[in-house]
C-alpha cells in the first residue's frame, strides 16, 4: 500500500510539475529558523533524506534575516525572500507575496524570520504528512514527511530548553530532537547549518559565522554535530594564535590544549602548536609533539623543512635538524 501511495504521489506531482513547477525539485525536510535573544545572530538549519539539502533549503544574509523553503521547493524563495526583507518588508508580508506569486504553493512549506526575529511560516495544504509547524519566540520549526506528529513539538521543546547554549549548537538540539522523535519517514542523507550576525558590517567574510554541511551520511545529523565540534576546537586553535601574535603564551597554550582534548587524534593541532612551541622558545616542549605527530604521518617531517624559509617556523639549522631527528 505505501508503495502505491508513493507511485501516485509521484504521478500527481509529475502532472502537477508539467504543468506550474516543472524542475523543481523535492527536499522534504526538517528545519528551524532563529534569532538569539542574547547576541541577535541569525540562524538556520535543516535535515532532509535528499542530496546536499544545503544547496536547496537555508538562506541567510546578515543583517538581514533567513528562510528555509522546502517541501517540493520553490528554491527562488530563499533570495526572493531577504530581498523583500531588505526592501523594508515584514515575514508575514514577504511571505503572502511569495506564495501568491506561485501556482504551486500548496506543496510548499517555507519559513522566513527577519533580524528583529519575527516569523512568518507556511504549510501548504499538499504537503506530505505528518506536516506542520510550530512558532515561538524568535523561531520556528517547522517539517514535512516526518514519521509522526512528534517531531515538530520535540524539536520545540529541545530549542527552548536549551537557551544556555549558543546559537548553533541550540538549532543542532533541536535537530537532533526531531531525529529522536521519528524525524523523516525515509532516514537521513544530508544536513546544514547556517550563522550570520544580526547586524551587517558590510563585510560578509566577517558577518557569515559559520556555514557548514553533511551532503551524503545515513547519520547527517550525528555528523552535522561532530562537524560543528570540529569547528569550535578550531575557533580556539585561532584563539591561540591570536594570543600568540599578542605574546599571550599562557593564553595561546590553554586555547590549543582545548583544542587538543576535544579532538585528540588530530594531527594537526598537535603539529601547529608544536610549531608555536618553537617559535616561542619552548623547543624541548615542543619535540615530544612533533614525535607524536611525525611517527603517525612521516609527510609532516617535509612540510617541516617547507615553512622555515618563509618563517612559519622560526628555526635556525641546528633547531631544524633537532626536530627533524625526533624520528628516527
Amino acid at each position: 500500500m505505501l508503495k502505491v501511495f508513493f507511485i501516485s504521489m509521484l504521478i500527481l506531482i509529475s502532472g502537477l510539475q508539467a504543468k506550474t513547477i516543472k524542475g523543481q525539485p523535492f527536499s522534504h525536510t526538517f528545519s528551524i529558523v532563529a534569532v538569539d535573544e542574547k547576541t541577535g545572530d541569525i540562524g538556520v538549519a535543516v535535515q532532509s533524506h535528499w542530496f546536499s539539502v544545503r544547496s536547496l533549503v537555508t538562506w541567510a544574509e546578515p543583517g538581514v534575516g533567513a528562510v528555509a523553503t522546502q517541501s517540493l521547493i520553490n528554491a527562488s524563495f530563499g533570495p526572493r525572500g531577504l530581498e523583500l526583507l531588505k526592501e523594508g518588508k515584514s515575514p508575514q508580508q514577504a511571505l503572502q507575496i511569495l506564495l501568491d506569486s506561485d501556482k504551486g504553493r500548496e506543496f510548499r512549506q517555507v519559513s522566513i524570520i527577519d533580524s528583529k526575529g519575527r516569523v512568518a511560516t507556511y504549510t501548504g495544504k499538499q504537503c506530505i504528512a505528518a506536516a506542520g509547524q510550530i512558532i515561538g519566540d524568535k523561531f520556528s520549526v517547522q517539517a514535512n514527511m516526518m514519521l509522526n506528529d512528534k517531531v515538530v513539538p520535540a524539536m520545540a521543546e529541545a530549542y527552548r530548553s536549551h537557551k544556555e547554549l549558543p546559537l548553533a549548537e541550540r538549532m543542532v538540539s533541536a535537530l537532533e530532537a526531531a531525529q529522536k522523535a521519528g524525524g523523516d519517514i525515509r532516514g537521513q542523507q544530508s544536513a546544514a547549518i547556517i550563522v550570520v550576525k544580526g547586524k551587517s558590517s558590510g563585510k560578509i567574510w566577517q558577518d557569515r559565522l559559520l556555514d557548514l554541511a553533511v551532503e551524503d551520511n545515513p547519520h547527517a545529523v550525528k555528523e552535522l554535530a561532530r562537524v560543528l565540534k570540529v569547528y569550535r576546537a578550531y575557533e580556539h586553535m585561532n584563539n591561540g594564535d591570536l594570543a600568540i601574535e599578542k605574546n599571550d603564551v599562557d593564553g595561546a597554550l590553554r586555547e590549543y590544549g582545548t583544542a587538543q582534548k576535544m579532538f585528540p587524534a588530530n594531527l594537526e593541532m598537535k603539529y601547529w602548536t608544536a610549531v608555536s612551541l618553537v617559535n616561542i622558545g619552548r623547543l624541548n616542549e615542543a619535540l615530544p609533539v612533533f614525535k607524536q605527530v611525525f611517527e603517525k604521518d612521516p609527510h609532516w617531517i617535509e612540510l617541516t623543512r617547507r615553512i622555515v624559509p618563509n618563517g612559519m617556523l622560526k628555526a635556525d639549522p641546528a633547531t631544524l635538524n633537532k626536530i627533524i631527528s625526533v624520528v628516527k
